[in-house]
């Protein structure tokens, strides 16, 4: 005897069809069902990593990174991307440094750092002057597996153009109206920039570049799909909500206040 667990799809014609979390559907003649019952739905295993452990794999987003340990947290600075993730101190957790506070003023023209709502980390820079950047809402890491999001995917989307830009990292196209950037690297995907012009949206084009992405990332051989959506983009979030992405957890940026 063996078990299946998943989801029930079909239930007719002398046959059962169960779609595990992974993997293809698995078809049982009724007939060699001895018993089955309704359980609640399987915390997953990628939803167990760490924030930081997170962030770090999400590195692979940006190739020309120049990065310096500052005990735990890490020092980021990009020559070619403005984006804030390219550009401060991922501090999440104790440094386990001294000076570290002192070290992210010197390292940084314009520092900025990356936290967790309501950490030690948070309150730290916080008690010292530093406000939320740009007035900007905070931004939710979201994580999927990559079969659940081929699945998810609709059929007969436009074709989407996709273009190598470095060892692991791919740009998908449409046309001028729609672009977005994914990366893989041990097994993750992820996706960052993508951008629909304002007189396209609504014609599916942002799941289109998606589709194209992640099925590039599935033949890269990931099983882990991630990306960052701001916590007031409401479109976004129902998008990728949709395709069976879940947020893991929060982050904002702070910079030094006007009297800091």
């Amino acid at each position: 005897m063996t078990d299946v667990l998943g989801v029930c799809l079909r239930w007719s014609d002398g046959e059962c069809v169960v779609q595990p979390e992974e993997g293809p559907a698995v078809t049982i003649a009724l007939e060699l069902i001895v018993t089955g019952k309704p359980v609640p739905p399987r915390a997953s295993a990628r939803f167990k990593v760490t924030p930081h452990e997170c962030q770090l794999r999400a590195l692979a987003l940006w190739p020309d990174l120049v990065t310096e340990p500052l005990g735990t947290w890490l020092l980021r600075t990009s020559a070619t991307s403005t984006a804030r993730r390219a550009n401060s101190v991922l501090a999440f957790g104790p440094p386990g440094v001294e000076d570290a506070y002192d070290r992210v003023l010197a390292h940084y023209e314009r520092p900025i750092a990356q936290v967790q709502p309501g950490s030690a980390e948070h309150a730290l820079f916080r008690d010292r002057g530093w406000v939320v950047e740009s007035d900007l809402a905070d931004t939710d890491f979201w994580l999927a597996s990559v079969a659940r999001v081929v699945r998810a995917l609709p059929s007969d989307l436009p074709d989407v153009t996709l273009d190598p830009i470095g060892p692991g990292l791919v740009r998908a196209k449409f046309d001028d109206e729609a672009t977005g950037v994914a990366a893989y690297a041990d097994d993750w995907v992820g996706f960052r920039t993508v951008e629909v012009a304002s007189t396209q949206r609504g014609r599916g084009l942002a799941i289109a570049v998606m589709a194209a992405l992640v099925e590039w990332g599935a033949e890269q051989g990931a099983t882990t799909a991630y990306l960052q959506v701001l916590r007031d983009n409401a479109p976004a979030r129902r998008l990728y909500e949709g395709m069976g992405f879940a947020p893991h957890h929060r982050y904002c940026y702070l910079t030094p206040g006007p009297s800091t």
